[in-house]
Formats: structure tokens, sequence, C-alpha cells
């Protein structure tokens, strides 16, 4: 049997580095230790919602929730139609994000800015009754000071212009989404799977110390939550 050449086995050391990080930063949780117990009796219920790459955190609608983001109507977001139980945020990519709205379209050079640095963006949606259990949708219980916290992260990860949250001009999937100008820069290491990790220990969770995976975010919350 032939041995492995040398650039072989040299070009493996960062694979091998690369999965033991994702598994340790899966298996080891972040807080390590768990916080004290919710009042159950104030309690609001977010959803985690994921698909193969991403992870969107689905926040229950009332009429504070309205108030505190009034402006995504302004953007065109229907947040005041009755049917609407859910906004759903997602922080990400902006060349990813913006250039790549289904699979058939994906491209080299938002790929490339997507695994080096990239600026970032919010993305907006609404959603009506989410069902669950469902493999894709995670709910948890948080307490009412950890859910104005959760709130306070997101707001904060809009970028501000003169006028507030700054809109994306022609840019979204559908009627009812919009994309805004966000805070930090988006890589390989700091994506939108560790932007909602860090969103749900605001919230009082616990995820894996680092989920750069929405498999690995997913496996990690439904262990230690």
């Amino acid at each position: 049997m032939k041995k492995p050449s040398l650039i072989g086995r040299f070009l493996a050391i960062p694979v091998v580095a690369i999965v033991l990080a994702v598994m340790l930063g899966t298996f080891i949780p972040r807080p390590l230790l768990p916080a004290a117990a919710a009042d159950p009796i104030a309690t609001r219920h977010i959803l985690v919602l994921k698909n193969p790459i991403h992870t969107d955190i689905a926040i229950p609608v009332d009429d504070d929730v309205r108030k505190r983001f009034h402006f995504l109507v302004d953007g065109g977001i229907p947040t005041d139609m009755a049917e609407v139980r859910y906004i759903v945020f997602g922080w990400g990519g902006r060349a990813f994000y913006l250039e790549t709205p289904s699979w058939s379209e994906l491209k080299t050079v938002p790929v490339m800015k997507a695994l080096t640095l990239d600026a970032s963006v919010m993305h907006v949606d609404v959603a009506g009754n989410i069902a669950e259990p469902h493999p894709d949708v995670a709910g948890f219980d948080i307490a009412e000071e950890r859910f104005a916290a959760l709130l306070d992260f997101i707001a904060a990860s809009f970028q501000q212009g003169p006028n507030g949250p700054i809109l994306i001009e022609n840019a979204a999937y559908s009627r009812f989404d919009r994309f805004y100008e966000a805070n930090g820069h988006f890589n390989a290491l700091v994506g939108c799977n560790t932007w909602t990790a860090a969103a749900l220990r605001i919230a009082g969770l616990r995820t894996g110390w680092w989920n750069p995976l929405s498999a690995t975010l997913d496996l990690s919350i439904r262990i230690y939550n």
C-alpha cells in the first residue's frame, strides 16, 4: 500500500484541526455552568429555525415588539398584519445573502467573501403560526428580562443611519422580507450561526462553545437546554 505523501499529510493537519474544533465547539457548553431556572410564570417562547447552512431567531409578536421594531413597517415588512405571529431575524454575509437567493444561483465571489471577510446584513421576515415539534424548529421558554435583553441584542445588530436602521433598497426574497445593513463583519469563523448562538446566550440559553454550522448549533442547544 502506498504511503501518504508528506504534502498529503501536511494538508490533512488543518482538516483534522477544523474537525476537532467543530467537535469541541459543539460538546463544550457555553457558559460552562447552567444559569438559574427562569420563572415559569414570566416566560416568552422563542424559536430557532434552521436550514442546512443557516439559523434564524423567530420572535413572538405583540404590541411592544411591534413598537420596538416599528421601522420594519416603513421598510415594507407587514409586522402590523393580524396574521403575523413571529418576526424572523437573521444575520449574515452581505454578498452571500444578497446574491444567493437559491443554491442554483451560487457564485464564486460571494462564496470567497463568506470564507474570508465580508460586510454583514440583517435579514428580516415575518411568519404566521410555526408548527412544533419539527426537526427544523427548536422552541425555548425564556424569562421576561432575558427576552428584553434579546431584543436589545437584535436591535443593536442593525447599523444605524441618520434616520435609523439602513434599509437596502431592492433587496428581498419575497414580498414580505427585507435586508438591512448590519454591524460587524462576516467570515468563516464568525458567521450567521455564531450570531444566533450569541443571541441565544444573551437570552439565557446555553450553546456550544463555537458553532459555525447550523447542525452543530442545533445539536448543542438541544443538548444543553
